[in-house]
C-alpha cells in the first residue's frame, strides 16, 4: 500500500484542526500506545478542559503525517526509533524528549493458543496464517523483522514468509488480527494480552530472542502552536496520574521492569536498519 493511501484517513485532521492553541492540543502517535493514551488524553481534558486530538496510526506514517500538515503539537511514536529519526530532521525539540515506559516483544495469539505455538519457528509450520506490522513504517514492523532476522535460518524465514498473510498499518491493526482471527499469530507487544484479555495471550520470548527493550518516548514538536500547553500535557503523562493509566495497561515503568520480564538485562531503545527485501511485501 502506498504511503499516499496510508495516509488517506488523517486528511480530515490536516484541514480541519483550527482552535485556538490554549485549548486544544493535537499529537501524533504511534498506535502502540493506544488505549493508555485515549483514556490519559480523556482524563487530561476532564482535569485542565484542554481537548487532546490523538492521530494514530504507524509511527513512521504518521511522524510524515505531521511534517505534510506542517502542524501538530506532539510527537509520541511508538519506539525510539522514529523518535531518533524525527530528532535527526528537526522535527521536535530534543530537548523536551521524555521516555514514558517500557515495552517488549512477544508472540501473540487468540487467547487459549489454540494452535499451540509456543516458539517462534512454530511460526513455520505450514498452513498457519502469520501477520508482522509493516516494517517500513511501523516500529514493531521492525522489531519483528529485527528478531527473525537473527533467529531463523535463510529455510526458516522463507517457510515464515510463506506464512505470512499481510502487512497490518499500525499496532492497533496487528492486536486487531488476533482480536478478529485474521491472523493466527502475530509479533507484536506483549502488552496486547492487556488491551483485549478476553481475545488476546502473549507468548513470552525466550530472553535469548529478545533483542533490545523497546520504550515510548513522547517530544515537543517543532510545528506546535503552544510549546508551554504542550509541555504541560508531557508533565502530565509522565507524572503520576498519567503513569497510572500507563500501568492499568501493564506498561513496564522502568527498564528494569522490562529486564525482570524478560529475564536478563538488555539493550534499550536505539534503531534498526530493516533490510530493503522485507520492504517489499
Amino acid at each position: 500500500m502506498s504511503l499516499a493511501k496510508l495516509l488517506m484517513p488523517f486528511a480530515a485532521v490536516i484541514f480541519s484542526f483550527t482552535a485556538s492553541a490554549a485549548d486544544r492540543l493535537l499529537v501524533y502517535a504511534g498506535a502502540a500506545s493506544k488505549p493508555p493514551t485515549e483514556e490519559a488524553a480523556a482524563l487530561y481534558e476532564q482535569r485542565t478542559g484542554v481537548k487532546v486530538d490523538v492521530v494514530f496510526g504507524g509511527s513512521g506514517y504518521v511522524l510524515s503525517q505531521m511534517k505534510l500538515a506542517r502542524q501538530g503539537d506532539l510527537y509520541f511514536p511508538g519506539s525510539s526509533d522514529y523518535m531518533e529519526k524525527a530528532k535527526r530532521d528537526g522535527d521536535v525539540f530534543p530537548e523536551t524528549e521524555k521516555v514514558l515506559v517500557y515495552l517488549v516483544p512477544a508472540i501473540n495469539v487468540y487467547k487459549g493458543n489454540p494452535h499451540g505455538i509456543r516458539t517462534l519457528k512454530d511460526l513455520t509450520r505450514p498452513g498457519l496464517k502469520v501477520a508482522i506490522a509493516n516494517p517500513e513504517g511501523v516500529c514493531i514492523g521492525a522489531y519483528a523483522v529485527e528478531i527473525l532476522e537473527h533467529e531463523l535460518s535463510p529455510d526458516e524465514k522463507a517457510a515464515f514468509r510463506n506464512n505470512l498473510a499481510n502487512y497490518t498499518e499500525s499496532c492497533e491493526k496487528t492486536a486487531t488480527a488476533i482480536s478478529l482471527k485474521m491472523a493466527d499469530a502475530v509479533i507484536g507487544w506483549g502488552v496486547f494480552q492487556h488491551w483485549d484479555p478476553d481475545r488476546i495471550e502473549s507468548i513470552p520470548l525466550p530472553k535469548a530472542q529478545i533483542p533490545r527493550v523497546g520504550y515510548l518516548p513522547i517530544a515537543v514538536s517543532r510545528f506546535t502552536r503552544d510549546r508551554a500547553s504542550a509541555q504541560r500535557f508531557i508533565d502530565f503523562l509522565t507524572g503520576p496520574d498519567g503513569q497510572a493509566v500507563f500501568a492499568k495497561y501493564r506498561y513496564f515503568a522502568t527498564p528494569e521492569d522490562a529486564f525482570a520480564w524478560v529475564g536478563e538485562k538488555k539493550p534499550v531503545g536505539g534503531e534498526y536498519v530493516v533490510p530493503a527485501d522485507w520492504l517489499k511485501k
